[in-house]
């Protein structure tokens, strides 16, 4: 019986189906040394190496997918399955996630990410899933400052009759709106031609992304102003991750967990890189008097305050505050 029991074991064991292998889609919209791309890449080779080979992870960079607002909406229809996004488009699905982006409400990174660790984030996860989308993590975008090729900015008053792009986020036209001066919303992809152009004068983004985009050559002002903290929401469509096994999913949360680890860690070392070659590159860089910005600015709180959320908004405001 031994001898014919496991030939017939074996032929039983071929026979079963063979778990399905799974390719998986991640958009983002930024160049490939960008933290933002690096830790998308990282999180598509660690899930290959974790599954064994069995889920793959196309990696489609530099907006090939679209911006931001597009990867979103084809997170919701499915046709892309995970995106390294922006907090500001994300804000019109889910308005709870500009309390992170109040201005002078956070001085360094690691306190925002303290509160997104946290039963808020949590909340945040909440809300994201309402609207069709499954938080894979909170990366870091860093701390924006202004710049433009006008005049060194120093306090609100000399940001008027100035024209700042600003992207798809409504705090930071609240911000440029509050400071004395015009939003104009354009797509990053296209900033670098409309400041060149002078089409706007100045703009506002982490130190990362200035650089990165070589904007020093087409500004001649930097304000270190820190007046706004952003997340990059590391986000997954509702319709892939049912799709997926118990299993599957357990895999690619804690795949995801390490990936976000490995962001944040980049882009510490990213922004510190960034403002050394700025420094070096010859750009003006001045430091605000941060007060009457703070003052400058206290409308934007009463408007987000007052709002449908509120609610939570008031809860970040004062656990930032702790």
């Amino acid at each position: 019986m031994k001898a014919v029991f496991l030939p017939l074991f074996a032929v039983l064991l071929l026979a079963l189906p063979a778990r399905a292998e799974i390719v998986l889609t991640l958009g983002h919209a930024v160049s490939a040394d960008h933290p933002r791309a690096q830790a998308s890449q990282h999180f598509a080779d660690t899930l290959k190496r974790r599954s064994g080979g069995r889920i793959t992870v196309d990696v489609l960079g530099g907006a090939s997918f679209g911006d931001d607002v597009a990867m979103l909406k084809a997170l919701q229809d499915g046709s892309l399955d995970i995106s390294a996004n922006s907090q500001g488009p994300l804000s019109a699905f889910v308005p709870e996630i500009n309390a992170f982006g109040l201005p002078f409400l956070f001085d360094r990174p690691e306190q925002a990410q303290r509160l997104l660790d946290g039963p808020l984030g949590e909340h945040l996860s909440r809300r994201m899933a309402q609207a069709g989308f499954v938080a894979l993590g909170f990366w870091d975008n860093g701390i924006r400052h202004f710049s433009n090729s006008v005049r060194p900015l120093l306090k609100p008053a000399d940001f008027a009759g100035l024209r700042f792009r600003t992207p798809a986020d409504p705090v930071a036209v609240d911000i440029v709106r509050a400071l004395g001066a015009q939003a104009v919303e354009i797509r990053f992809s296209a900033l670098y031609q409309a400041l060149q152009r002078r089409t706007v004068d100045g703009q506002e983004n982490p130190l990362i992304n200035f650089h990165a985009a070589h904007l020093h050559e087409v500004q001649t002002h930097l304000s270190l102003t820190a007046h706004k903290y952003e997340i990059t929401p590391f986000v997954m469509s509702r319709r892939a991750w049912n799709a997926l096994s118990t299993a599957d999913r357990d895999m690619l949360r804690a795949v995801a967990d390490d990936s976000t680890r490995h962001q944040r860690a980049l882009t510490r070392k990213a922004e510190e890189d960034a403002y050394r070659a700025l420094l070096a590159s010859g750009i003006q860089i001045s430091r605000i008097s941060r007060p009457a910005f703070v003052e400058a600015t206290r409308p934007v709180y009463k408007k987000w305050l007052s709002g449908p959320a509120g609610a939570y908004i008031r809860q970040v405001v004062e656990a930032a505050g702790e």
